[in-house]
């Protein structure tokens, strides 16, 4: 069989993505964008996985039963999204526990939102509202990425997400039609979680490491500051809809452009929590490590079962 050079190799990857073929596991892949996508894989996995403890924070304190159902729903879905995301990687040759490791080591990181605290129930609106609202701003383009197994592991995860940012939108909108000091709670979540949403997009472009490299390869189709514009202009008006408002004295239409003008970022706070230093970076990876360590047993007993059944059956 004749050999073919890694250019020729990379000549044949890159005309793929040119042409919108996607990659699958089996197929030639650079190194790099095997570990790009690893990286961002991987850490998306754990952001649907951490992303469960604020939401969980509040189960048994939902007003009602009815929240209380599908708040449930809701966490259950965010567990699912994890272990699709988990599965994705390990095509890349990645070993999940390795990952799930890196993320407790505070090797590998996960969305800087989740390291605020939910204080009140409205954040559970402002979360399904704003993040939820955000993640599918992000992920909605990543069922068009270049890695088959990504790609359609996210066609699910973002039919759920809707579901999700509905749920929170309702909760925002209810409470915003309620008593004065629901919607004044309404109005403070809004507040405290409006800034740290934008920030999940990630750096502006021009400090961005990898998200030029990601567009090469169709990874994103979006840069960051394309999809929090994107996110901004879809989310304000929906703020003014219920009669709250958007914590930015800076933010203006601009009739030119068709665009919000917003305030600046305060990228400073994004990079502390990045670092590990947010309100609640400890608490979360503290919480992941003991749901690991107690979970030990279970895992255990698992494999030992599975493993008695295939002896049975082979018997």
């Amino acid at each position: 069989m004749k050999e073919v050079n890694i250019s020729e190799l990379e000549r044949r990857f890159q005309e793929k993505i040119d042409n919108d073929i996607r990659i699958e596991p089996k197929d030639w892949m650079p190194d790099e964008y095997r570990k790009t996508l690893i990286r961002q894989i991987s850490q998306h996995a754990h952001s649907e996985v951490v992303g469960m403890l604020p939401e969980g924070n509040w189960i048994t304190r939902a007003p009602n039963l009815r929240r209380k159902a599908v708040l449930l729903a809701k966490v259950q879905d965010e567990a699912g999204h994890g272990l699709y995301l988990y599965s994705a990687v390990e095509t890349l040759g990645a070993d999940r526990e390795q990952t799930i490791d890196d993320l407790h080591s505070g090797k590998a990181k996960y969305s800087s939102i989740f390291n605020y605290p939910t204080l009140t129930w409205a954040d559970m609106g402002a979360i399904g509202w704003l993040v939820d609202g955000a993640a599918i701003m992000n992920q909605v383009p990543l069922c068009r990425c270049s890695y088959g197994p990504y790609a359609r592991a996210m066609v699910r995860v973002c039919k759920e997400e809707s579901f999700h940012q509905r749920q929170g939108f309702e909760i925002m909108t209810t409470l915003a039609k309620g008593s004065p000091e629901q919607k004044a709670m309404a109005q403070d979540a809004l507040n405290r979680f409006w800034w740290p949403a934008l920030m999940m997009f990630g750096p502006n472009d021009a400090d961005s490491k990898h998200t030029q490299q990601s567009m090469d390869w169709r990874i994103k189709r979006h840069t960051n500051d394309e999809l929090r514009q994107m996110f901004v202009d879809a989310t304000v008006p929906q703020a003014e809809l219920i009669g709250l408002t958007v914590p930015d004295p800076d933010l203006k239409w601009n009739e030119e452009t068709g665009h919000y003008e917003f305030g600046a970022i305060n990228w400073d706070e994004f990079w502390e929590v990045v670092k590990g230093n947010g309100p609640c970076n400890k608490d979360r990876i503290d919480t992941r490590r003991k749901a690991k360590e107690e979970g030990l047993w279970v895992r255990e007993a698992a494999m030992a079962h599975a493993e008695k059944r295939a002896k049975r059956k082979s018997a």
